[in-house]
């Protein structure tokens, strides 16, 4: 799954695990990284972008449905699929000669006002198709003479990998068990607040619960009005 840049430099990806003890939510991608040209590496300063490609993966009703908000209805797919940016990130490749391999950290949220959350959270099962693409500054030592010579990581650098749901989903329940978050607008918070208050609610789940209750797939008109107001 490997996409070599130039004669002597490529990249693959060798797994992605879900770490389960940092701050905030990270994936980590072993990299591994091939320079064929003799030179010795003294340092990589590497960027990378990570895209999504939904394209490249077979989807069931249910993850049509839950991917209606994103894409569009199923007619709409061969407009609408497109490849979308996940992630940017960043790490310094330590010197070597030949081959290495280095941890790449992917920051990750559950951000639902993010497309990537958004579109990893309606999957089921399967793989998420994704593409790592490269670049940077390449930062070389000719034997025993001085100074150091620079090149660039060139722009067609990639690698491609299939990344198991099962381990984003490992992800959010280490950082999120059993729960989530959105993003809402001052004044409606305020109104939520103001509701739970009146009603008496004890969480904001049983808040929730309760202007979803009449009807099972929404809020009362006058129990919306009520929050909004």
């Amino acid at each position: 799954m490997t996409r070599p840049a130039e004669p002597g430099l490529e990249f693959s990806v060798r797994e992605i695990v879900a770490e389960p003890y940092t701050a905030a939510p990270q994936l980590t991608a072993r990299l591994r990284i091939e320079d064929g040209t003799g030179e010795r590496i003294h340092a990589i300063v590497l960027r990378c972008q990570v895209r999504i490609e939904p394209q490249r993966r077979p989807y069931d009703q249910a993850e049509q449905d839950g991917l209606r908000g994103l894409f569009g209805g199923r007619e709409r797919w061969s407009d609408t699929l497109r490849p979308f940016l996940w992630m940017q990130c960043n790490t310094t490749v330590q010197g070597f000669t030949g081959s290495t391999e280095v941890d790449l950290a992917l920051p990750c949220t559950y951000d639902f006002d993010v497309v990537g959350s958004r579109y990893l959270h309606a999957l089921g099962n399967g793989t998420v198709p994704i593409s790592l693409l490269f670049s940077g500054t390449v930062f070389t030592r000719h034997g025993g003479a001085a100074g150091f010579g620079v090149r660039q990581v060139p722009w067609d650098c990639e690698a491609r990998y299939q990344l198991p749901v099962d381990v984003w989903r490992q992800l959010i329940s280490f950082h999120f068990p059993h729960s989530g978050w959105i993003r809402l607008d001052h004044d409606v918070l305020a109104g939520f607040a103001a509701f739970r208050e009146r009603r008496g609610l004890i969480s904001w789940d049983e808040t929730v619960r309760t202007l979803l209750s009449d009807t099972g797939h929404g809020a009362d008109a006058d129990d919306l009005d009520e929050v909004t107001r």
